[in-house]
């Protein structure tokens, strides 16, 4: 970013980590901003402009997260246009993608002049991907997942968007009961209040309903919502963790038989998160 003028033989701009930086015009940056320019017009500006960067970065990190949690098909020509924007490649750059072939996974690295991605593939070798649409598989869709996981710790990737990392939680093969609706293996977990487990859930990103923590998946076209009982919403008391249970869009439980890979695993990943922060007894199992 450019210097900007600030008056009193100053100028100033925004360094390292949305940090305003001061210096006497043409000369070094100062340690500190100077006291005459604390109030400065411009340096308020530059600050309501790295909040406002903060909040874009975030939001771009959410809307790829969306799509990957979802699988949904993304126009290749979309990624194209916001490539340019550092916040957009941030989010972008090496989540794995597929193309037309299912079976092909590669990095995104890079977009091409001609409107392609350059990505990179199991291989090691660097293609040009060029589609009409690509998916961000979630990870428990991925195949030979834990060989995709080496593969890119070996070429030193580094995913915003957590995915090929995601904790994931595969159904178990054995069929529940036919009619079994709920899951209660992270029930119970025990809070010193509604406030703060209601409180994990929101920072963790889950929406809080009522006395519920929700979270809605779209797996394989079905839209379902997951939900923990967190407690009644002014129970200032103590309070735990509850059943996992999924709905349709109907509001009708749905049977645990009937769901979908990604809609099990992100259900669990929320349930076993709230149960993480539960209080420990001293002596108790960690």
């Amino acid at each position: 970013m450019t210097w900007l003028d600030a008056g009193e033989g100053y100028e100033i701009t925004l360094g390292e980590g949305g940090r305003v930086v001061a210096r006497r015009a043409g000369g070094r940056e100062l340690k500190t901003v100077p006291k005459a320019l604390r109030d400065h017009p411009e340096v308020d500006r530059l600050k309501q402009l790295s909040e406002w960067l903060d909040r874009h970065a975030d939001a771009c990190v959410a809307q790829v997260d969306a799509w990957m949690v979802s699988s949904l098909p993304v126009p290749v020509e979309l990624i194209v246009r916001v490539w340019p924007d550092e916040a957009w490649r941030a989010a972008l750059r090496d989540v794995a993608v597929v193309g037309d072939d299912p079976d092909e996974v590669g990095f995104l690295r890079d977009v091409s002049a001609d409107g392609g991605l350059k990505v990179v593939d199991l291989d090691g070798e660097t293609v040009r991907l060029a589609p009409r649409t690509v998916t961000l598989p979630h990870p428990v869709l991925l195949p030979d997942l834990e060989d995709v996981r080496e593969f890119a710790a070996e070429l030193g990737l580094t995913q915003r968007v957590e995915q090929i990392h995601r904790a994931t939680w595969l159904r178990p093969e054995k069929p529940h009961a036919e009619t079994a609706t709920e899951v209660r293996e992270y029930a119970g977990g025990k809070y010193a209040s509604r406030f703060g487990l209601a409180a994990r859930a929101t920072a963790l990103g889950y929406r809080v309903s009522g006395g519920y923590a929700t979270l809605r998946i779209r797996d394989g076209g079905r839209t379902t919502e997951a939900s923990v009982w967190i407690g009644e919403p002014y129970w200032d008391g103590e309070s735990e963790t509850g059943a996992l249970q999924w709905h349709d869009e109907d509001g009708r439980a749905v049977r645990l038989n009937e769901l979908g890979p990604v809609a099990w695993s992100e259900g669990m990943r929320m349930a076993a998160a709230l149960y993480a922060g539960r209080t420990i007894e001293e002596g108790g199992e960690a």
